[in-house]
């Protein structure tokens, strides 16, 4: 990442109030390098500018530390090229993470970033989402998403695989409240209520984000 771009992260993540040291920016340059290398192959994103990818892929996953810790046991549903779930594995080295998408080639591409990082409790499943309690055969105390689609039918596919006393995050753009309000009445057919409900502004672009956090009644 350019210089530019590192200072973006940091001061994007320290908004946040994630610290980025400067091992851990030399470990999210590497990723971003990684990303962009083989995206040039394969399509991973449409984000490929070193500011694009430091503000709209990595600040923005590092939003969701203020709901995960490295304590969690978290599941990525829709992961795409690894986000949010890889630079949550890198601020959170201890973090046990799943990391699911039906795309293979973004499987792929998560297990050589994630071996290149040293992220040593990392799995990266190619799936498709009704198949996964049988391939996983676990639970979580968290579950996650980034806009990976409709509330309810993110909620049904994780509830299987979710914790008794865990949650389900959703992490949405602007109408994130509107929506969340929207999935109340098909939430609570399954069991599950809104816990919160999170506004913010993305640091450096001001563009609107939501955290939707789901639990049991």
């Amino acid at each position: 990442m350019n210089a530019l771009a590192c200072r973006i992260l940091q001061e994007g993540a320290a908004e946040l109030g994630v610290a980025i040291s400067d091992e851990l920016l030399a470990s999210f340059s590497l990723l971003a390098n990684e990303l962009q290398k083989w995206n040039r192959k394969i399509n991973l994103t449409a984000i490929t500018g070193d500011e694009e990818i430091a503000l709209k892929h990595f600040v923005d996953s590092l939003a969701l530390c203020r709901l995960v810790s490295g304590d969690d046991e978290l599941l990525d549903l829709g992961s795409g090229g690894g986000f949010p779930v890889l630079p949550l594995a890198l601020v959170f080295p201890d973090l046990t993470a799943v990391s699911v998408d039906a795309v293979e080639k973004k499987i792929i591409f998560q297990r050589h970033a994630a071996r290149l990082l040293g992220c040593r409790r990392f799995e990266a499943v190619h799936a498709r989402g009704e198949d996964l309690p049988r391939v996983l055969g676990r639970r979580f105390n968290r579950i996650v998403s980034r806009a990976f689609s409709d509330i309810p039918t993110f909620a049904r596919m994780a509830l299987p695989l979710l914790m008794p006393l865990g949650t389900i995050i959703a992490m949405k753009g602007k109408g994130g409240a509107e929506e969340a309000d929207a999935a109340r009445g098909p939430l609570a057919e399954m069991g599950l209520t809104v816990v919160r409900v999170a506004e913010y502004r993305l640091p450096f672009s001001g563009d609107a984000r939501t955290l939707i956090e789901i639990g049991f009644y």
